[in-house]
C-alpha cells in the first residue's frame, strides 16, 4: 500500500497547526479536510443554550481560562460540579483507592455536595459466575470476587447523580461502567499499579526506562 493511501490522522501529524496557527497543515490534516457536515453537526451541540453539552463545554473551557495551572484535578472537579449546577456525586471507586475515595467524598461534602459511592465489589460475586476459570484468578481456588462496574453504574443511577467522578477503576471497567452511567462522568484517578497511578510516566520514559514499550510484544 502507497504511504498516501494509509488512513493518517492527528497521530501522524508534526504541526499542531489547529493549534496555534503558526505552522502548515500536512496534506492529510483532520482540519483542512473536515467533512463541514460533521463539523456543522458538532458545533450544533454546544450551540443549544438549555443543553447539557454546551453547559460542560462551557464550564471547562471557563475553568481552564480562569484557573490554567492553579487548580489541582480535585480543585477542578469542584469548579466543574458547580458550574453545571451538579448537587449530588456519584463515585464509583476501586476498592483499592477506597481511602482516598472517603477523604475525596468528605472534600465534596465540606464544598456542600452530596455525595453517593459505589465499590467495585459490590455484590460480592465471585468471578467464576460470569466465566473465568480458577486459573485466571489472583489466587486460583479461593473466593475472589468480581469487579462489577455494571452494577456501580446502576446504583449511582438509582441515586439520581448530577455528576460521576471515577476513582481507579480497571481498565475495561471503567468502560463499562461509562457505557451505563446515565450522568456526565469524569475521573480523577487513572489506575496504575505499577506507576502509582500516574500512568503518562511510561510515555515519558520510552527514551530510557520504558524504551521497551516500543518493541512489539504479545500481552
Amino acid at each position: 500500500m502507497q504511504e498516501d493511501e494509509k488512513e493518517l490522522s492527528c497521530a501522524e501529524c508534526g504541526t499542531l497547526n489547529c493549534h496555534k496557527h503558526e505552522s502548515r497543515y500536512p496534506k492529510f490534516c483532520l482540519t483542512t479536510n473536515v467533512d463541514e457536515a460533521m463539523l456543522e453537526e458538532s458545533l450544533e451541540c454546544y450551540k443549544d443554550e438549555e443543553g447539557i453539552d454546551r453547559k460542560i463545554a462551557m464550564a471547562a473551557a471557563d475553568i481552564e481560562g480562569k484557573y490554567y495551572g492553579q487548580l489541582t484535578r480535585v480543585e477542578e472537579i469542584l469548579a466543574f460540579a458547580r458550574r453545571i449546577d451538579a448537587k449530588k456525586i456519584g463515585i464509583a471507586s476501586c476498592v483499592g483507592l477506597a481511602a482516598e475515595s472517603k477523604i475525596f467524598a468528605e472534600i465534596l461534602k465540606v464544598n456542600g455536595f452530596d455525595v453517593f459511592m459505589a465499590i467495585c465489589k459490590v455484590g460480592s460475586r465471585d468471578k467464576c459466575e460470569i466465566g473465568l476459570k480458577e486459573e485466571q484468578k489472583i489466587r486460583p481456588n479461593t473466593f475472589e470476587p468480581m469487579c462489577n462496574p455494571v452494577l456501580q453504574a446502576k446504583y449511582l443511577n438509582k441515586a439520581k447523580t448530577d455528576l460521576n467522578v471515577i476513582m481507579g477503576l480497571c481498565v475495561g471497567h471503567d468502560s463499562l461502567f461509562i457505557k451505563y452511567a446515565k450522568a456526565t462522568t469524569t475521573y480523577l484517578v487513572v489506575k496504575d499499579r505499577v506507576l502509582g497511578h500516574n500512568p503518562v510516566v511510561a510515555l515519558y520514559t520510552t527514551g530510557s526506562y520504558y524504551k521497551k514499550l516500543l518493541t512489539p510484544k504479545e500481552y
